[in-house]
């Protein structure tokens, strides 16, 4: 990993700034909409908006990269993201926002793509698995570190929207000057949804459903925290805590999920998932309770999608796990699209602890699923892929190259 580090250290600073950026626009649109006393509904068609455009750029911007190049697409979208940053103080009216958030979900998923397949063109096949890990433990890091920045400035002012312009601009000059060539830039024909269904039926649900849970924690615990009055300093907590659980919970999902049937692990960590963020639905919990309930519900649903990725692997040939990848993010994207809004339907007609219960009955969902499938296909013998831990905030590029690792870790288990 030192050697990783060494090679792609300035690559991984620059997505570390990028994910400060990015993990801090999404929270202080949640402090500032409550200033400006935007509706929860209103607040929720916002915070969707990021994933549609997130999911047009999986789609358009490959051709971007092949028409006229990755540096070209990096700087212009880029500049698409600094320059938004500043316009969501200068227009302070939810429709905007929403425009803008399409906008600046569009040129993240742009960015991330550029970025992923130059951190993937650095890496060999030895050192890929280790690059991966490095970038989520710096996309991680990066969007606790944004909830602190939350602290330094007045989110009714306008530094809180020129801190994260600043440094998503900063970004560029280390990955820019860092890497002498681009690379070659061709994505894999995904398989048909029917394909992917009939290979894991429970993959394709369980990577749909996590991507409403991970919509609602990434785009709507903001505005939960200010609907219940939370404040500012209190907030970056709760939304660290999510981040550190996430971060912390990696490794142990990651080692029981190369040694047990992978569906009772999907299963019980959904269970619990379930039953620990209903606490809050049914309990009056301190505050510090209500950080435990969050660090719980991301440790489930950050290592959960690497888990189902790794998973769906299981019954692929190892010439399709590449393929797959790009339908599995597709399916995530259109249920991270329906998170923030369902999410913010249920606290308008509950209250705001709806935001736990959302994600609550989505693992309920998965882990009965995850129940009924298992009586319907035989477990495979044993993990035929490895697990390789990416958040749901990558691109294709990332599940793509996870893939790869996964398909490498097969052909070392087929191996005498």
């Amino acid at each position: 990993m030192l050697f990783v580090l060494r090679n792609s250290w300035a690559l991984l600073l620059g997505l570390s700034l990028l994910m400060l950026g990015n993990g801090m626009q999404g929270s202080l649109l949640g402090i500032r909409g409550a200033i400006e006393d935007f509706s929860t509904t209103q607040m929720s068609v916002v915070m969707s908006c990021y994933f549609v455009g997130f999911l047009f750029g999986s789609r358009l911007a490959p051709d971007m990269i092949r028409r006229v190049g990755h540096v070209r697409v990096f700087a212009a979208l880029g500049s698409m993201i600094s320059a938004v940053l500043i316009m969501y103080a200068a227009a302070p009216n939810w429709i905007v926002w929403a425009l803008l958030r399409v906008l600046i979900g569009f040129s993240f998923s742009g960015v991330y793509i550029t970025a992923e397949s130059w951190l993937n063109n650095a890496s060999t096949n030895e050192t890929r698995g280790q690059a991966l890990s490095l970038y989520l433990i710096v996309q991680m890091i990066g969007i606790i570190a944004a909830q602190m920045l939350l602290n330094v400035g007045d989110p009714s002012g306008y530094v809180l929207f020129v801190i994260p312009s600043v440094l998503v601009s900063l970004a560029f000059t280390p990955i820019l000057l860092s890497v002498s060539q681009a690379p070659a830039f061709d994505t894999t024909k995904p398989l048909s949804f029917v394909q992917l269904y009939r290979a894991s039926p429970l993959g394709c649900v369980g990577i749909f459903l996590l991507g409403g849970v991970f919509s609602a924690q990434f785009g709507m615990a903001s505005v939960w925290g200010t609907s219940v009055g939370l404040s500012v300093a209190d907030l970056s907590i709760f939304i660290s805590g999510i981040y550190v659980g996430g971060l912390v919970a990696q490794y142990p999902i990651g080692w029981l999920s190369d040694r047990m049937d992978r569906r009772k692990l999907i299963l019980w960590v959904s269970v619990i998932g379930a039953v620990a963020l209903a606490l809050p639905f049914v309990l009056d919990l301190p505050f510090w309770g209500l950080v435990a309930v969050g660090a719980v519900g991301g440790g489930i649903s950050n290592p959960l999608y690497s888990l189902l990725l790794a998973y769906v692997n299981d019954y692929l040939d190892k010439s399709d796990m590449a393929a797959a990848s790009a339908g599995l993010i597709f399916i995530n994207g259109v249920g991270a699209i329906a998170g923030p809004i369902t999410t913010g339907w249920m606290m308008g007609v509950i209250g705001p602890f709806g935001f736990f219960l959302y994600m609550s009955v989505l693992f309920a969902a998965l882990a009965a699923y995850a129940a009924w499938r298992m009586t319907r296909r035989p477990r495979t013998p044993h993990a035929t892929s490895g697990y390789t831990p990416i958040m749901p905030t990558g691109s294709v590029v990332a599940a793509e190259t996870a893939a790869m690792v996964d398909a490498e870790d097969a052909r070392l288990n087929e191996a005498p």
